[in-house]
């Protein structure tokens, strides 16, 4: 009995403790700060907002989507924000691109940016956020600018992916950029793009190995419209190697009888489905992408010293040898009259070590000591 009763107050003991406990491991994962003031620039907040996002369910399990939404007034004019937080600026990137429409241009701030007149929403880029301005009309340039403050202080720093640069500008139809690090974002592109067709090259690409997914619409000259795609792999052998899947891919569809796969580097470039295969490679040809081969070794500049400068040293180095010439001469010299006084015949110029060649045309034998 006394054993029954005391297992049964340890089982109530720790039962009253771990709800505390619990709690503190609750509270221990601290959401992240909000970014959006109560107040700013004549602005307030308002209680309620509903966000309608244009964000996909998929896309934004794929990015690491979280997001904080605000309503705020200035008299009778009212705008909406909806700031969305990702993973890193590469996930930002994606979500980015996925919301932008076809038509959508360039805002006029110094960070990227997109403005739907139709939709009357704004969205702008900075590090790993995203903000969408819903009715952007009713803001000055200089509210929006104190937006993009206040994103910039809360963002990282690191840099968006290199690949968004390779596609070239020149007939490039704004709005049509797709960004894609996963196969959620690649499907989308591809529909938002009118290529369902290839959506068999979303298992081909290998989003697992680090690959990266651009695409954009353009407009060559009156001729239909074509979309470019262009995929990034880690390595030139993974480039090559997925190359031949990608190919073996596209020969299974007849609708994709001119698509072809071209790889420079560690870049792939395909042309989906393109009107003719010298339109195809016109938009090849003008992709910004170059690979170099870079050896980094100490180096120095060389120099002339000033020519009083070099005569200067040619003296000093003369005088130098002449004066050690010298000094050691005199050492050598005394050192070999002292040895001679202290052990005359005994070290230097012993007589029994000294051979003298005689003709012999005199009787007399010379001696060595009288050379001395």
């Amino acid at each position: 009995m006394r054993k029954l009763a005391s297992s049964l107050i340890f089982v109530a003991v720790a039962a009253l403790a771990a709800p505390p406990a619990f709690a503190q491991s609750k509270s221990a994962q601290k959401e992240p700060a909000s970014i959006l003031p109560d107040k700013f620039a004549g602005w307030t907040t308002q209680p309620d907002y509903a966000r309608a996002s244009f964000l996909s369910a998929d896309i934004a399990r794929e990015t690491g989507h979280s997001s904080e939404g605000r309503m705020y007034s200035s008299g009778s004019r009212t705008f909406g924000i909806e700031v969305q937080r990702y993973t890193d600026p590469s996930a930002a990137y994606e979500s980015y691109t996925a919301q932008l429409a076809i038509g959508m241009f360039p805002g006029d701030l110094k960070v990227a940016s997109a403005v739907d007149r139709d939709h009357g929403r704004m969205l702008i880029l900075v590090g790993n956020l995203v903000a969408d301005v819903r009715k952007p009309g009713e803001l000055s340039n200089a509210d929006l600018q104190t937006i993009v403050s206040l994103l910039q202080s809360a963002a990282e720093k690191t840099p968006y992916p290199p690949i968004r640069g390779f596609l070239p500008e020149e007939g490039l139809v704004q709005g049509s950029q797709r960004y894609a690090l996963g196969p959620a974002a690649f499907a989308a592109a591809l529909n938002a793009l009118d290529r369902t067709a290839f959506m068999d090259l979303t298992q081909e690409v290998n989003f697992k190995i680090g690959a990266e997914a651009m695409l954009g619409r353009y407009v060559l000259g009156r001729g239909p419209q074509e979309v470019l795609l262009l995929l990034a792999y880690p390595t030139p052998q993974l480039a090559e190697q997925h190359l031949h899947h990608i190919d073996a891919a596209l020969v299974l569809h007849t609708e994709t009888v001119r698509t072809t796969v071209e790889r420079q580097g560690s870049l792939l470039s395909i042309v989906l489905g393109p009107s003719s295969t010298n339109s195809a490679q016109v938009l090849r040809q003008s992709i910004n992408y170059g690979t170099q081969v870079t050896w980094n070794e100490p180096s120095h500049t060389l120099t002339d010293p000033p020519w009083v400068t070099v005569l200067k040293n040619i003296f000093l180095g003369t005088f130098f040898f002449c004066g050690l010439a010298l000094v050691l001469g005199i050492a050598f010299g005394g050192f070999r009259v002292l040895i001679k006084r202290l052990f005359p015949g005994k070290v230097f110029d012993r007589p029994k070590d000294l051979e003298v060649l005689q003709l012999g045309l005199s009787g007399k034998p010379i001696d060595p000591k009288d050379l001395y």
